[in-house]
């Protein structure tokens, strides 16, 4: 879910690093000069409710404990079930799009909408934050996509979990690099959801989506990546670059919301806040550099979702107002194989947030389509 970022010279607040002088890269105002100055708002595909600043409420909240190498790092995560509903419920899984400021409330409106929802199965929903992320523990760990892969895996494989008593019916919905990492692991066969959904799926990162992936891109991505999470330079540029509610708004206006009217003070608000925690810039920095992308090509991307031919039903949820790098890898995957229906709804990087209602019609819709009451 790429984020705006760009590397000019401005009198807005940057950091200066030395490098060499190139030509233009990306559009009129995007160059390397000397000296190499960053702007970039880490306000990624995490977004709104354009229903409003009022999410629902969840049934359940609550932590679970992710035993990663020696530590035990507190993940929160929120259950939605219909109270009024007897029979028992199977279970969706919800997972974030990765980003800043991801968080579960970007999920509540849908999973309210299907759960409420009279059918032949009774579905529960369970939306996770990502350590690092959103409501969980955000320790400094070394994150990539690997140790985000390996969270998802121990996630829904775990005998004490969110969803462990799924009994093998699992489905999985994911924003953004979350399908990705989800598509990846069911590929490894770590999991076996029995169905998923990619909404405004993505696999690169803000910066390399834009600037590339070349060894001299890749040395000051880990130039910025190792400034950011440095104990006090990090936090000062953390501050001026992400945690910034006018940065954050910016990036929810151009691109992270199709509609600018349906960013309101209230989900900046949320959004901020969610920058302020401990530990907040630690995954970010390593979002924005790529290191947390599952794939380094299109060409790879495919092949994720064709290795799911036959075996999972895939539901892919393009956007009509995606950045036209992002939605360009989402229409990638029409008629690709191993997807077994591809819709597209208004919004952009974020459309789970901000048009809810009609996320959800078509999410239920592919679950009507896929399964009866005995699945």
């Amino acid at each position: 879910m790429a984020i705006s970022a760009a590397f000019f010279t401005s009198s807005s607040p940057s950091l200066t690093l030395p490098c060499k002088t190139h030509k233009p890269f990306y559009s009129q105002s995007v160059y390397f000069l000397k000296p190499f100055t960053v702007k970039a708002s880490t306000t990624l595909d995490y977004s709104n409710v354009s229903v409003g600043d009022k999410t629902p409420s969840p049934s359940k909240t609550s932590n679970w404990q992710w035993k990663f190498k020696d530590n035990y790092i507190n993940i929160y995560y929120e259950e939605h079930v219909n109270r009024e509903n007897p029979d028992p419920p199977k279970n969706i899984l919800m997972m974030p799009t990765i980003s800043d400021v991801s968080t579960v409330e970007e999920w509540r409106s849908v999973a309210r909408d299907i759960v409420e929802r009279v059918g032949e199965v009774n579905w529960r929903a369970t939306i996770v934050d990502w350590p690092g992320l959103g409501y969980s523990d955000r320790p400094k760990i070394e994150y990539n996509a690997g140790v985000l892969e390996k969270f998802l895996v121990d996630l829904i494989n775990a005998p004490n979990g969110p969803v462990s008593d799924s009994e093998n019916n699992l489905v999985v919905f994911g924003g953004g690099h979350a399908a990705a990492i989800t598509v990846c692991a069911a590929k490894k066969g770590l999991v076996k959801p029995v169905a998923i959904a990619a909404v405004a799926p993505t696999w690169a990162g803000p910066l390399p989506i834009v600037f590339g992936r070349d060894s001299s891109m890749e040395t000051r991505y880990g130039l910025l990546r190792g400034t950011l999470r440095t104990p006090a330079v990090g936090w000062m540029m953390y501050n001026m670059l992400v945690s910034n509610e006018k940065a954050i708004e910016s990036q929810y206006k151009s691109h992270v919301y199709a509609n600018p009217d349906n960013v309101t003070p209230g989900i900046i608000e949320s959004r901020y806040a969610l920058t302020k925690r401990k530990g907040a810039r630690y995954l970010p920095a390593a979002f924005l550099t790529g290191v947390l992308d599952p794939v380094q090509s299109r060409e790879e991307f495919l092949e994720l979702f064709a290795n799911l031919e036959g075996k999972t039903p895939v539901l892919v949820v393009s956007t009509k107002g995606s950045p036209k790098r992002s939605k360009a890898e989402m229409e990638a995957l029409k008629g690709a194989k191993g997807v077994s229906k591809f819709v597209e709804v208004p919004g952009a990087l974020l459309p789970q947030e901000e048009y809810p209602a009609m996320v959800a019609e078509e999410l239920y819709k592919f679950l009507q389509e896929n399964f009866k009451s005995n699945f």
